[in-house]
């Protein structure tokens, strides 16, 4: 095999890995280039090129699955500039639903089954069934790049306030809406029972939706407290129209006193006199506290303040 062999060799296998319509052009201009950058590299040595100085010149070239990358658009299924959200994304999912199948387990230990067991269900049944979150995540970043590859006008960039109010003032309104549900609930759960049942619940019903005393002293009254205080919160950002860097500290501060609350109810005593209901209770406390931060802490990541010169 002489010099002329290498380099036709090498130019088929990178022409092979194009589409049909590129291969010849791509092999003509691959082919020229390599012959002058031979003859250049055979004059410099000052002896006639041959087999192992081409094999050299190609090797140095590149692979040839990397050369033929360098002549085709790369098939790109999530873009770059999605990676972060994309990997963000996944963590908290994939977080998210351990966390569940975690609280799912310990509950289990609690009813009597025995660790390992439980281990062993919640890693066959959450775990390794998980990855169809991120493979739901590609399918909707992949969508989306589609959709701005076919629509680059969606991509313009407009100037938006950076106190703005995300969504609306109707976004807030609602918020307002479920402070005042979660208030009357938390004064009266069994409320729940009359509206779906049209007070005709078993009496089982109301009693596993009975507080306990010691609730309604300690960490009722504190919860209650902070939930009333993000109304007027929200009714001043809603007359202002934006959000104050006070306004943001304030809803921190409320925000970080109340997951505090909950946690403080969740692994303290007993909430409702029914254990079935007060370890419900207690779960999905937790599961709001873990959101709300991760929440808090994602808003707090993407703060942007500008030092000064």
């Amino acid at each position: 095999m002489n010099a002329n062999d290498v380099i036709d060799s090498f130019v088929t296998e990178v022409a092979l890995r194009l589409p049909r319509r590129q291969r010849n052009d791509v092999a003509f201009e691959l082919r020229a280039l390599l012959n002058e950058d031979l003859q250049a590299r055979a004059g410099d040595a000052g002896r006639e090129a041959d087999a192992a100085m081409a094999a050299a010149l190609v090797r140095e070239f590149g692979a040839p699955a990397e050369v033929a990358a360098r002549y085709r658009t790369p098939l790109t299924i999530i873009d770059p500039e999605d990676g972060p959200a994309f990997l963000r994304a996944t963590i908290i999912g994939l977080a998210i639903i351990w966390g569940v199948g975690l609280l799912r387990m310990r509950a289990q230990v609690e009813g009597g089954m025995e660790f390992l067991r439980a281990l062993a269900q919640w890693w066959s049944t959450t775990v390794l069934p998980s990855p169809w979150w991120p493979g739901l995540l590609v399918l909707g970043f992949g969508g989306a790049a589609w959709m701005r590859r076919r629509h680059p006008q969606s991509r313009e960039w407009k100037p938006r306030p950076v106190d703005r109010i995300p969504g609306s003032r109707a976004t807030l309104v609602l918020g307002l809406i479920g402070i005042a549900c979660g208030v009357y609930v938390l004064l009266d759960p069994t409320w729940l029972l009359d509206v779906v049942w049209n007070g005709r619940a078993a009496p089982a019903a109301y009693e596993a939706l009975t507080y306990t005393d010691t609730f309604r002293q300690r960490q009722g009254p504190v919860v209650l407290v902070l939930l009333l205080l993000n109304i007027p919160l929200l009714i001043a950002v809603i007359a202002k129209g934006r959000w104050s860097p006070l306004l943001r500290r304030l809803e921190l501060i409320l925000g970080l006193a109340l997951c505090a609350a909950m946690l403080w109810t969740a692994l303290d005593g007993p909430v409702f006199l029914a254990a079935t209901a007060d370890r419900t209770a207690k779960s999905a406390l937790i599961a709001i506290v873990a959101l709300t931060l991760i929440g808090m802490g994602i808003k707090q990541y993407r703060r942007v303040k500008p030092s000064p010169a």
